[in-house]
């Protein structure tokens, strides 16, 4: 790939999906600039790549400042150490492994991804690729299995991102038996000697997390980059549920609005209430409850119609359902009597989502 005159070039070996590929010519290295030289960032061939990657983040996820500036805050880092390389200042490669920590819902594995598109944009992993996995994915049932399967994870991440979710479930002090601390030192030893080639993420709830690094500082030593993902608030849930329905072509008339914002201030305060999830799984069911209207009206419908959701799509929740005589949507029978018109949320010893 050819860059400008005072650009950046970068070769990155490999497909990414594990196909061998006719190794390509190495390019030449540019000429170290001198001492008096002006370097304009705005010419390195990455820049244009991790711009629009920041833009999508901020185009997907509703909030979240402070992950969003330290997002920021890395990027500039290593477009920064970039530059340096062009006049011939070697630094110590930083640390890029990451601890997200946040209730479900709140955006850990989106930015999971951006952030890998972003470190392979920038050069510093050679894949934007975004391996998950859980405790089950790593530790054995017995002796000798655990090795292999944190080994064979560690094989699909190289390159790119390790996401370990519900990390500190790898940590369980109580059972000597467990093969947990296993992982960890396996861990620990590929997060230093492959830091170049593999960043690694554990994500978690926040008290859990801080319980699982104070137990293993060796761990936590290593992680440069804690990012907490908080709650997010009301409105900005509300916001979240207006991107969703636009983008599957969607809108609330405006009762309909009032009732969603109803619903969500009661749904926060129930249990296992999981943020931007419990949002896509609320207007899940409200797509349900108007494709059910809709067909019960027998007639012609049009466009206008199979776009919009309105109050009778909100109130069938269940959510509505412990009010005495139920909620009356506007120009509808009352909610408590539309079990006719609206699917239930689910078993009721689950609290809807």
């Amino acid at each position: 790939m050819a860059a400008e005159p005072n650009g950046f070039r970068l070769h990155r070996p490999g497909t990414g999906d594990g196909r061998p590929v006719r190794p390509e010519p190495a390019e030449p290295v540019p000429e170290t600039l001198a001492d008096d030289a002006l370097l304009d960032l705005s010419t390195d061939i990455a820049g244009d790549d991790v711009e629009e990657t920041l833009r999508r983040l901020d185009a997907e996820l509703v909030g979240l400042a402070n992950v969003k500036r330290r997002v920021r805050e890395i990027a500039a880092l290593l477009l920064i150490d970039r530059a340096r390389e062009r006049f011939g200042l070697s630094s110590t490669r930083p640390t890029m492994h990451m601890s997200f920590t946040g209730g479900p819902g709140t955006g850990k594995t989106t930015v999971a991804l951006r952030m890998a598109e972003m470190l392979h944009a920038l050069g510093y992993i050679r894949k934007p690729k975004v391996h998950t996995v859980t405790r089950d994915d790593l530790v054995g049932q017995f002796i000798g299995h655990t090795a292999p399967k944190t080994k064979e994870a560690l094989a699909k991440a190289a390159g790119g991102v390790l996401f370990i979710d519900e990390a500190y479930y790898l940590f369980r002090p109580e059972n000597e038996r467990d093969y947990g601390q296993e992982v960890i030192e396996i861990l620990l030893q590929e997060m230093e000697s492959e830091r170049t080639s593999l960043v690694v993420i554990f994500a978690g709830y926040p008290d859990r997390m801080e319980r699982f690094f104070s137990a293993n500082p060796g761990l936590s030593s290593r992680v440069a980059h804690h990012l907490e993902f908080a709650d997010y608030t009301h409105a900005e849930l509300l916001g979240i549920a207006e991107l969703m329905v636009a983008r599957e072509n969607f809108h609330f008339d405006e009762a309909g609005h009032a009732a969603f914002a109803e619903y969500l201030e009661r749904r926060m305060t129930r249990p296992r209430f999981s943020n931007a999830r419990s949002v896509r799984n609320a207007l899940d069911r409200c797509r349900l409850r108007q494709a059910k209207r809709l067909v019960e009206l027998h007639r012609p419908l049009a466009k206008a119609e199979l776009m919009m959701l309105t109050d009778r799509d909100v109130y069938g929740s269940s959510v509505f359902g412990d009010e005495q005589g139920g909620r009356e949507p506007a120009g509808s029978a009352r909610a408590g009597e539309q079990s006719n018109i609206a699917p239930p949320d689910g078993p009721t010893a689950r609290a809807p989502a």
